[in-house]
């Protein structure tokens, strides 16, 4: 479980519309006021955290499961990736190829898998930088069992 005065959001709105650039802004402006944060990429793409960690692709928690075998023969530093400002920590979900399975359960898979692995620890901030085409319940992880306080969806005048 994440305690309780750590304060989580989660960013959603449709597929291209700047959804992880305006996450991504968002939490390094936060960084930049002292706040200590995390942001978790919840796009099987995992590319949510591209900007913070300069273009880099960052492996994803289930990659690593899958290499290992099991989520529970990976270890927590080998997902953290601290970011281009002050205090950001990134990590990315990740998920199967589309149409092979169900992205939505490695929400989930990698959620539990930082809660459990104490990930929000030292923490004030975390932000979910969820898929735009909400398919199916994993995708609502971020807002089920109160696990984001704060819901923002970003859209266009399109």
């Amino acid at each position: 479980m994440t305690d309780e005065s750590i304060r989580q959001i989660a960013f959603y709105g449709k597929g291209g519309i700047g959804k992880s650039t305006t996450s991504q802004n968002t939490i390094a402006g936060m960084s930049e006021l002292g706040q200590r944060v995390m942001i978790v990429g919840c796009d099987p793409k995992a590319d949510s955290t591209r900007l913070m960690l300069h273009s880099k692709a960052q492996t994803s928690v289930l990659q690593l499961a899958a290499e290992r075998g099991a989520v529970e023969d990976v270890e927590l530093e080998e997902v953290l990736a601290r970011g281009s400002v002050v205090y950001v920590l990134c990590v990315e979900s990740g998920g199967p190829e589309p149409g092979v399975g169900c992205a939505g359960r490695g929400i989930i898979t990698a959620i539990n898998f930082l809660e459990e692995n104490g990930a929000y620890e030292d923490i004030d901030f975390v932000s979910y930088d969820v898929l735009g085409d909400v398919v199916c319940g994993g995708f609502a992880m971020p807002i089920r069992e109160g696990k984001a306080q704060e819901i923002y969806i970003v859209t266009s005048g399109e």
